[in-house]
């Protein structure tokens, strides 16, 4: 089945010249990289460059083709399924392999290199609609994506946030499959195929972030910081019992004040808020889970103070940690 959607995706691919093709969409330059102009391109295109309404949608990078600096109102996520690519970003030249998946921000100044008819990379690209709040809800309820989602869904600010990262994932076969899944039912699709899809790529956010999460290092790091955004997110969900700003910053190598400036503006959350954020869910779990106090969930989220807690949790959550044990708990 891999070896036929692969001799599919490869079939009939063409080469284009950015010259002639900006002669029909007439995109014109936004700002400019040293005396490189930056394109906006706000519409997802399919294979033969017609454009796609669908929230969700995939195409195959053609060959030959060099694609100009440029900047997109969604999130796009490039998958090297053989050989290599190059992009490149405001700031570095990335380097992909087969198994590597790039996920770029919106706003996040890039451009695509030429790759030869050796060379299979797809891109899917994912608007704003392509997820429900509820979708986002499961996200942050499952083991590790509480705060992560916010990389891939957050709106900018107005500047380039220049967020992207890089996951190596050709040694793990449930990611690979799940990626081949989703390309398969795009091009193989029926009446579930938008749910499937939709789902499938849920699925395939918290196995990425799991594996960032364990890999304590797979993650390339954001040119415009020493760390990614998702890698200072990974750290809140894992020390946010205790985590102070100064601690966090310390770790990272960011001085504080720069460090609460640059979550504030890439997650719209003070990083206290963050904190408060990852708190009342994990609160909301044991909960919803176990039969222990609130007063002792209070003290193991980091809450010396339960009445502190109280006001925290409903604040967030809209009503107080006894109703939403009584509304959520497992019977």
């Amino acid at each position: 089945m891999t070896e036929n959607l692969i001799a599919f995706l490869e079939k009939d691919r063409l080469s284009y010249d950015w010259e002639e093709l900006n002669s029909k969409f007439r995109a014109i330059p936004v700002q400019y990289v040293g005396k490189e102009p930056v394109y906006e391109f706000f519409n997802t295109l399919s294979d033969d460059l017609y454009v796609n309404p669908q929230p969700i949608a995939i195409s195959v990078n053609p060959i030959d083709s060099e694609v100009p600096f440029h900047i997109h109102n969604y999130v796009e996520m490039i998958v090297v399924l053989k050989g290599t690519a190059m992009i490149g970003m405001e700031h570095e030249q990335l380097e992909l392999s087969a198994g590597d998946i790039l996920i770029v921000g919106t706003n996040t100044i890039h451009r695509n290199h030429k790759i030869s008819s050796d060379d299979l990379v797809v891109n899917i690209a994912m608007k704003s609609t392509a997820f429900s709040l509820n979708d986002l809800d499961f996200m942050r309820q499952g083991s590790a994506t509480n705060l992560s989602d916010m990389l891939f869904f957050a709106p900018s600010e107005g500047e380039t946030s220049g967020t992207y990262t890089i996951f190596k994932t050709s040694n793990n076969a449930k990611i690979q499959s799940t990626v081949l899944d989703i390309i398969e039912e795009y091009y193989d699709s029926d009446i579930q195929s938008n749910q499937i899809i939709r789902l499938a790529l849920l699925t395939l956010f918290a196995r990425l972030i799991r594996l960032n999460s364990y890999s304590g290092g797979e993650t390339q790091k954001n040119a415009k910081s020493s760390n990614t955004l998702l890698s200072l997110l990974l750290y809140i969900e894992k020390n946010y019992a205790t985590a102070t700003l100064e601690e966090m910053g310390q770790e990272f190598g960011f001085n504080p004040n720069y460090l609460s400036t640059y979550l504030k503006k890439q997650t719209g959350r003070s990083f206290i808020k963050l904190v408060h954020l990852q708190r009342v869910n994990v609160a909301a779990e044991f909960l919803t889970l176990t039969s222990a106090s609130i007063e002792k969930i209070a003290i193991k989220v980091g809450y010396e103070n339960p009445s502190y807690f109280y006001k925290i949790f409903r604040k967030i959550v809209g009503i107080s940690p006894a109703d939403y044990r009584k509304k959520h708990q497992v019977r």
